[in-house]
Order: structure tokens, then sequence, then C-alpha cells
């Protein structure tokens, strides 16, 4: 009876615990995006004049507000606008550094062309011996490549099980193997501490420079 129990209870967190933790981080992203109706003036605000609220307005309200941004800035008059504002964060030191940082974050990571966390990496680290999954984020500065003698990448070798957080290190090129394992694969090996095995990635062929990297 004991162990029927335990199997029970196993079989039960096994189903609900991925449930409960997609809610969590579902919810939480809606309401954060449900909040944005907080950036108007209070007499804007839809409670003010209707009375009453209406959930999922600040979702619709944060789109449109997406949408609009993107489609003001796809023709000239916005790339005006947009370049008279930036010219305008220009002049606040702190806030030029951190708005310059996210900008270029941005356009890498959502650019088309751009190959910013699309390739999953497998490199030494934190010593020889040991071996961490990392994406490529881009080339590392000439400056660097010049003082190593080598083309160096920069890799972000996340944390688990939260991979937002984590360490950016440069690495040279030929000790960097490169997987066929898909993003998504590569997260959740992160995420799950190891536990869940990427079966996608471990029915392709190895890749051809999966060899031993060079000392």
């Amino acid at each position: 009876m004991k162990r029927l129990f335990q199997r029970w209870l196993l079989a039960g967190v096994v189903i609900w615990l991925p449930i409960v933790t997609t809610i969590f981080a579902v919810r939480f992203l809606l309401d954060l995006l449900d909040h944005s109706l907080a950036w108007l003036p209070a007499s804007w605000q839809p409670e003010n004049w209707l009375g009453f609220s209406l959930p999922g307005l600040g979702l619709v309200f944060s789109l449109v507000v997406v949408l609009a941004t993107g489609a003001l800035a796809a023709n000239w008059l916005g790339l005006k606008l947009l370049g008279i504002g930036e010219s305008l964060v220009e002049r606040l030191p702190l806030v030029r550094s951190i708005y310059k940082a996210m900008k270029r974050v941005a356009e890498t990571v959502f650019s088309e062309k751009g190959n910013a966390f699309r390739e999953v990496l497998l490199l030494e680290y934190p010593r020889p011996g040991l071996w961490a999954i990392g994406f490529r984020t881009g080339e590392a500065p000439d400056e660097v490549d010049r003082h190593v003698g080598r083309s160096m990448a920069t890799v972000y070798i996340p944390t688990t099980p939260n991979p937002t957080s984590g360490f950016v290190v440069m690495a040279a090129e030929d000790e960097l193997i490169r997987l066929h394992m898909p993003v998504e694969d590569a997260l959740q090996l992160i995420i799950s501490m190891g536990a869940v095995r990427p079966e996608a990635a471990s029915r392709q062929p190895p890749p051809i420079d999966a060899a031993q990297p060079q000392r």
C-alpha cells in the first residue's frame, strides 16, 4: 500500500508540476503586461471613466502600442522622431549607456540575419575536463583577438534552473564544439538540471567538427 501511494504521488507530481509552473509563468507575464495601463495618466485610465476594470485590457493595450511603434518606425517620420528621441537620450550619461546596450542586444537577438542565441556550443568550463552548454552571442572585440592572438567568440553560459542568469566568457573558436542540438532542447536540459535528455538532438548525426578540441 505504501509503495502504491508513493507511485500515485510521484505520478501526480509529474503531471501537475509542469502545469502549475507553466500557469504561473504565463500568469506572471500576463499580469506584467496587464499593468501597462498604469503608464497612462490617471484621467486616461479606463477604470476611472468606466467605473470598473476589464481583465486583459492592459495586454491588448501593450500589443497595440508595440504594433503602432513598429508601424511608426517603418516610415520616414517615425525614424525621424526616433532619431530625435535618441539624441535626447545621448545627453544623459547613465541612461545613455543602458539604452545603447539594450538596443544593441535587441537588434542582435531579434535580427533575422543575426546568429545570437541560435547556435548551441559545448566548451570546457570552468576547468579542463568539465563541459558546459553555452550559446554563441557573437564575436569577441578585435582588441581581444589581438591580445590573445587567436580568433575568439563570446559565449553565454546560463545557470540552472534559471537560464536568465549566467556568465559571458570568451573562448577560442577552435576550442568550441558546435552541436546540432536545437536551442529549445538545450534550454530544457538546463532548466531541468540535466534531468531531461534532448531526444531530438540525440537522433541526429554528430557534427563534423565534434572532434576533441585542439590544444
